[in-house]
């Protein structure tokens, strides 16, 4: 499996923006998706999940009711989208997949076993 994440960039507190996630490779059919972000200095901080069957979907509490997870329906793309951001949500944001994930792991950095390359995304005024 493999991932690249895109659409990162610069925007002001109050933006809008909308992270892509290409899966490519042998299709998923089960398991995990999520959204991870990173700051310098700090571990993997858990963003977003998805449970690839049945679209269960699980979040931070810092992003709840501003961002949503998604992926399109031919199942090759994960979508992160991000409302109201704040300068706090400034990271490199990844997204990582785990086939054989369970959900009590949706949320943990070390059960995913393929990651994206990360994408930069500032808030700031």
């Amino acid at each position: 499996v493999q991932l690249q994440a895109s659409g990162g960039g610069l925007v002001q507190p109050g933006d809008s923006l909308r992270l892509s996630c290409a899966i490519s490779g042998p299709p998923l059919r089960g398991g995990n998706m999520g959204w991870f972000r990173q700051v310098p200095g700090k571990e993997h901080d858990f963003v977003a999940g998805l449970r690839w069957n049945g679209g269960y979907t699980y979040y931070t509490d810092s992003v709840k009711g501003r961002f949503t997870i998604s992926r399109d329906n031919t199942k090759t793309t994960l979508y992160l989208q991000m409302n109201s951001l704040k300068p706090e949500d400034t990271a490199v944001y990844y997204c990582a997949a785990a086939p054989r994930g369970i959900l009590s792991t949706l949320g943990t950095a070390p059960a995913y076993d393929y990651w994206g390359q990360g994408t930069l995304v500032t808030v700031s005024s």
